[in-house]
């Protein structure tokens, strides 16, 4: 009778598919979990290769948005201290010029908008004062960038500018006021990243001031005597600052 059935087709391959059903979920199963992970291969190594030629380029553009904490160094440092470090912004625009495998010289022009607050310990009891600060930075950088590996290459970047700081005209009625012109240098690490369509980089700088910003009291004309106490406490102020960007590249 088996063999009578058999000979219709269909019948014959729905009783195989009932009789060996587990052995074909089993197999189709395994065969699913082989594709899937030959295709999660095959974009993985795609994915090592993103924009494979982009850091030969000779020269190429990009911008940087960040945050910032600015900072003094004082002197006397037990006349006064910065209370708490302060988030601000930063924008900076990214120009890139390929020296060879390794170095890399860069200019970004970059603006910063933050603030800083001294607290002073006068006999009187204490008091504090607040300053803000627009500086835009004119740096040059030297960046030496490791082996890429896969879609990651770390770097370091080392340099320095001059920086404006375009809020001292507005701070007139400051009891502490700063020159407005500064030389500082500058170094940090960050790693670049590489993304399908863009480079993607985190970067952590440190700069330090050069110079005495501190606008003596007694070089201020129509400063009351009250808000003189502020600057005379102070031999000198110097900027320093940290900053972490993202650039885009």
């Amino acid at each position: 009778m088996q063999g009578i059935l058999c000979n219709n087709q269909y019948y014959c391959t729905f009783v195989f598919y009932l009789t060996n059903r587990n052995m074909i979920v089993h197999h189709l199963k395994k065969y699913l979990l082989l594709g899937i992970f030959v295709l999660g291969i095959g974009t993985a190594s795609r994915a090592e290769g993103n924009l494979p030629y982009v850091d030969e380029k000779l020269i190429h553009f990009g911008f940087l948005l960040g945050v910032n904490a600015m900072d003094f160094s004082v002197t006397p440092r037990d006349s006064a201290r910065v209370s708490t470090l302060k988030p601000g912004f930063t924008v900076g625009i990214i120009g890139d010029l390929r020296l060879n495998r390794y170095l890399n010289l860069r200019f970004t022009p970059t603006l910063y908008f933050g603030e800083r607050e001294l607290r002073y310990s006068f006999k009187s009891g204490n008091d504090s004062v607040s300053i803000s600060s627009i500086p835009i930075c004119l740096p040059v950088y030297l960046k030496y960038s490791a082996e890429r590996k896969g879609n990651y290459r770390p770097y370091l970047i080392f340099g320095g500018g001059v920086s404006f700081d375009l809020a001292t005209n507005s701070n007139t009625d400051s009891p502490v006021t700063l020159r407005p012109l500064d030389f500082y240098t500058e170094f940090g690490v960050g790693c670049d990243i590489y993304f399908s369509f863009f480079k993607l980089a985190p970067e952590l700088k440190y700069s330090i001031g050069f110079g005495n910003i501190l606008v003596p009291g007694s070089e201020r004309v129509g400063l009351t005597q009250a808000n003189q106490r502020f600057s005379n406490a102070l031999n000198k102020l110097t900027s320093k600052m940290i900053t972490l960007s993202f650039n885009f590249e």
